[in-house]
């Protein structure tokens, strides 16, 4: 549906992963093996972009030279910027305070990435020329993006620092390229809901007539609202994009951060032909650590050759006054599940493994502290939090459904039963005494739903975690967890 030249699947940096990829130097993936990873997912799996995170961590300002070096048969190849692309995550200075001068960092590598490329290929292709930033609330975080480096990057080589003297462009050399893209990176309800319109003033205040991308989390809507209300949300945000697209006669491909596990979106090798049809206006699908490296290489790289093969199409067609008010009360009741839940699931996240050597960047919850809420890990570590002690997150708020709300659900979102299958497979039952009554409501709520068999191995496991977590026994905790992770195939 698409004529421009933008990604089916985009390799990230999300540490949800049990296994360690085989080019990483141990489990804990980091600096150089970062680089490694990138060419792996472009050369090996045929994914055709890749994620290069600048939050909490050192930028390595010589990701460009490195992959040059390094590669330089490949790379001559399959121009980076023109045939394979790197898209740059940066703070958001708005949310982000400690990191804010970051952002500009990052966008003064793009012109010094620009003349490594120049050096080596003798043209003028821009390695990278986009930027994008998380927990996008306003038009004016991104406009801002767009006219810092119009002004302050790209503009600054017109100056001469004396009268009279060279410009900088004489004195250091022209600045390329031009303009960049900046894609927002919506995560909240309120934003993602309000996406059309922010999306729209961005376009109009940068005279954009050809395409804008537009990205929807998935894990942290999960985390902050349930995952039955992100799938939802989801829909709705898209649709209004649908229709934003054809009113401005401006394409606006859609991303989603979908992960492996059922509550972070079911995205893996074996079931992306559901989440094709789940959101068939999304053109671009995140593949992350579990997608890449849990599954036989084999497996991943069909997966990857499937989407690289198929197109994006028109957006499910929601009621979106039906959805609404479910959203709105799944989300209510999920919100108070969580609150009863917060202490076991801060306790037990402690003992999952880390997989990258940095955090990602902080999500709603970090910042609810002082409003009253709570706070809780990133969606990671509390999506593996609750499958080893054998209660799948995505139950968490099922009560608040009627059976009305239930057709509902199923009309728009086709494969909500198989998802749901998919997670109550990890259910123990002979641990939910040691929950509150309020969260084996949607316990029941969810088992009624749908037929499902449980996973035995893992099952024997989560009891084996949940009576060592509750006598404290620390030294095993970590090494159960990974076990019953390798049998789901994903961390969290």
């Amino acid at each position: 549906m698409t004529k421009y030249n933008i990604s089916r699947c985009m390799s990230t940096q999300h540490p949800d992963n049990v296994s360690a990829p085989f080019f990483a130097d141990n489990t804990v993936i980091g600096g150089d093996d970062e680089i490694k990873e990138a060419f792996h997912a472009f050369s090996h799996l045929k994914a055709r972009e890749q994620l290069w995170d600048c939050e909490g961590k050192e930028v390595d300002n010589f990701v460009i030279k490195k992959l040059f070096t390094r590669y330089p048969d490949y790379f001559s190849k399959m121009r980076l910027g023109r045939d394979v692309f790197m898209l740059l995550r940066a703070p958001n200075p708005a949310v982000e305070k400690n990191e804010a001068k970051l952002l500009l960092e990052v966008l003064e590598s793009i012109p010094r990435s620009y003349d490594i490329s120049r050096a080596v290929f003798r043209d003028d292709v821009a390695p990278l020329f986009e930027v994008s930033v998380p927990m996008v609330s306003s038009e004016k975080t991104l406009i801002r993006i767009a006219e810092y480096y119009k002004r302050f990057v790209f503009g600054k080589q017109t100056v001469s620092l004396i009268d009279g003297d060279v410009t900088l462009s004489e004195w250091i050399g022209r600045f390329f390229p031009e303009r960049i893209r900046v894609m927002p990176l919506f995560e909240t309800k309120e934003a993602m809901l309000g996406a059309d319109k922010m999306v729209q003033k961005f376009i109009e205040s940068q005279g954009i007539d050809d395409y804008q991308r537009v990205w929807f989390a998935r894990s942290d809507p999960a985390l902050n609202y349930g995952s039955l209300a992100a799938a939802l949300i989801g829909k709705v945000a898209m649709q209004r994009i649908g229709r934003l697209e054809e009113k401005l006669s401006v394409e606006l491909p859609v991303m989603i951060g979908a992960g492996s596990a059922p509550f972070r979106g079911n995205f893996k090798p074996t079931n992306i032909k559901n989440c094709m049809g789940g959101y068939p206006s999304v053109q671009t699908y995140t593949i992350q650590s579990a997608f890449k490296y849990d599954y036989d290489e084999d497996v991943v790289k069909r997966a990857v050759y499937d989407l690289n093969n198929s197109k994006r199409k028109k957006p499910v067609s929601v009621d979106e006054g039906r959805l609404l008010p479910i959203i709105d009360k799944v989300s209510l009741q999920y919100q108070k599940e969580i609150q009863v839940l917060a202490p076991m699931i801060n306790r037990i996240a402690r003992y999952v493994p880390s997989r990258r050597k940095r955090k990602l960047h902080i999500g709603l919850f970090g910042y609810s502290r002082e409003s009253g809420g709570v706070s809780l890990p990133r969606a990671i570590k509390f999506t593996a939090a609750l499958y080893s002690l054998g209660l799948p997150p995505e139950v968490l708020g099922l009560s608040a459904l009627s059976s009305s709300d239930v057709e509902a659900v199923r009309s728009v979102y086709a494969h909500f039963d198989v998802d749901l299958q998919d997670s109550l497979q990890y259910l123990n039952k002979d641990n939910l005494g040691f929950f509150p009554p309020a969260v084996r409501k949607s316990v029941d709520m969810a088992c009624g739903l749908v037929d499902f068999e449980v996973d035995s191995g893992h099952k024997k496991l989560t009891g084996i975690i949940m009576d060592g977590f509750r006598k404290e026994h620390g030294d095993a905790l970590s090494e159960n967890i990974t076990k019953a992770a390798w049998i789901r195939r994903f961390l969290g």
